[in-house]
């Protein structure tokens, strides 16, 4: 089974509505600057009721924030005979 990715588009949304802070869109939703950070670098997927206060936040759908790929398939070394 391959690995899920969740991309989201929070970095935009930030600067799209105002040039939200990191600090600013921590506290609108009850986690941590560290938290947010995370979450932008990829580092970290919320929890499915972090993701609706997040998409809350923006007042849009969830799935205009995040987006689930599958993970590019790993290369497999060849054994030279």
């Amino acid at each position: 089974m391959d690995k899920i990715v969740i991309n989201n588009r929070i970095r935009e949304l930030r600067f799209l509505t105002g040039e939200m802070t990191q600090q600013s869109l921590a506290e609108r939703v009850g986690i941590t600057r560290q938290t947010v950070i995370a979450l932008e670098k990829g580092k970290y997927y919320p929890s499915l009721e972090l993701a609706f206060r997040i998409a809350r936040t923006f007042a849009i759908p969830l799935e205009e924030v995040f987006e689930v790929a599958d993970a590019p398939a790993k290369k497999t070394k060849k054994k030279k005979l």
